[in-house]
């Protein structure tokens, strides 16, 4: 685990955002700081195409977890 330093007008994003969003301000920022790595990493897809690609992976780590 590190620190990170951010602009304090984004880190009142992420304050905000993460109150809306029942998550905390670290869980937030994690979220944001991955989505907009699997974006640029996939630039073709949409948020929701992302979402649900992150729904399915889940859902096979789940179904092999229990098979095990």
């Amino acid at each position: 685990m590190g620190l990170v330093k951010i602009d304090d007008q984004l880190h009142e994003d992420v304050r905000r955002a993460s109150s809306v969003m029942c998550r905390s301000i670290n869980a937030q920022a994690e979220f944001w700081i991955k989505m907009g790595k699997l974006a640029e990493a996939n630039p073709t897809l949409t948020f929701n195409d992302i979402v649900r690609a992150q729904i399915d992976a889940a859902d096979d780590r789940h179904a092999s977890a229990v098979a095990a």
